[in-house]
């Protein structure tokens, strides 16, 4: 995953490439009036070799001033940064840009079965190796990991923030590895990868995923666990792209839904033979699928068999498919309008 040409790569690499006198120089030129705050400007470099403003990620976001209406970008020069991270609620408008995808790894190894300092197992959600609450978070060419043994479920990263936008990530894991929680959160992913086995893209949020590799990594697996709420016109919509396994054929299921009222639709999508051909499963076999909405528009490959499908399930109109759009599913914010300054010009990673 080699990022090339000019824009936001020449920018890190223009940053990264100062002295820590001319980074606190251009920080005050730059400066948004934080005042006395440790953050100068808007800017703050993350190394683990002692050369940005901090060797610890945490120790970056601690810095940034609350409720921050103007955006703070934290760039992380590469490395493998082992730390549980919490981006607090008040933390808003922060970006977080790696030096580069595959080598800008944020790790930790909780699983759901860890002893937390009483002796009781921290579940799910305290398995978390990141967590995301403050609004518009940004990160661009960033892993984000839960490095913990295939165990447990074990979440690489769990985001509860509203409109939180990535570009070029990758997320890995196995069980449950990227948590969609927040109940009115909107989520966007643009040309990430994203791999897994079991239920390994699930929860509340509102998300599209566009260009995207989604990989299954074991023989059996899910993909999807969605929880949409009734009171929700959309819940997961995949658009463009590729669904790959290195499982045996008919070894997966597209998704089952976790809540009464999931919604799940993957459009103009290639699926491999690994998955099955009846693609989707209830949550259990005494469920009654009728409220879920579970759907598939134009998809492809040898795992699309749209006449085997499951019949509670649907193959979109066109007049159906023309309601998708990135307005209507995210109801009406444009992330484009937090990747829209120094995107790299790249073709896809995958």
């Amino acid at each position: 995953m080699k990022l090339a040409g000019t824009g936001i790569v020449a920018s890190i690499a223009g940053y990264f490439g100062r002295t820590s006198t001319e980074r606190v120089a251009a920080q005050s030129s730059d400066s948004s009036g934080a005042g006395n705050s440790p953050v100068r400007g808007n800017n703050l470099v993350v190394a683990r070799d002692g050369s940005g403003d901090y060797e610890k990620i945490q120790d970056a976001i601690d810095a940034i001033p609350p409720n921050r209406s103007n955006e703070t970008r934290v760039y992380i020069k590469n490395g493998r940064y082992k730390e549980k991270l919490r981006l607090p609620t008040e933390k808003t408008n922060v970006t977080f840009i790696g030096e580069s995808a595959q080598g800008t790894v944020l790790t930790y190894d909780d699983n759901a079965d860890t002893l937390d300092e009483n002796g009781e197992e921290i579940g799910t959600t305290g398995s978390s190796s990141f967590f995301v609450n403050g609004d518009d978070f940004t990160a661009r060419n960033l892993t984000f990991q839960n490095s913990s043994e295939p165990v447990a479920q074990a979440v690489a990263i769990r985001i509860d923030s509203d409109r939180a936008a990535f570009e070029n990530c990758l997320f890995l894991g196995n069980q449950d590895t990227l948590y969609t929680h927040g109940h009115d959160s909107r989520q966007y992913y643009r040309e990430c990868f994203i791999e897994g086995d079991v239920d390994f893209i699930f929860g509340w949020a509102t998300c599209l995923f566009e260009n995207c590799h989604i990989r299954c990594k074991t023989d059996s697996g899910y993909v999807t666990a969605a929880s949409t709420e009734r009171e929700k016109e959309f819940g997961y919509v995949f658009k463009n792209c590729r669904v790959t396994g290195e499982g045996s054929d008919n070894s997966y299921y597209l998704g089952r839904p976790w809540r009464p009222y999931s919604q799940t639709v993957f459009m103009n999508t290639f699926f491999g033979d690994h998955i099955k051909p009846v693609g989707w499963k209830h949550w259990n076999d005494e469920q009654d699928p009728e409220t879920a909405f579970y759907g598939e528009f134009q998809n492809y490959g040898p795992g699309y068999t749209p006449d085997q499908r499951a019949d509670w399930t649907h193959q979109l109109s066109e007049a159906q498919a023309e309601q998708y759009t990135t307005e209507n599913i995210l109801s009406g914010w444009d992330p484009e309008g937090q990747l829209r300054t120094e995107r790299p010009e790249k073709s896809s990673p995958f």
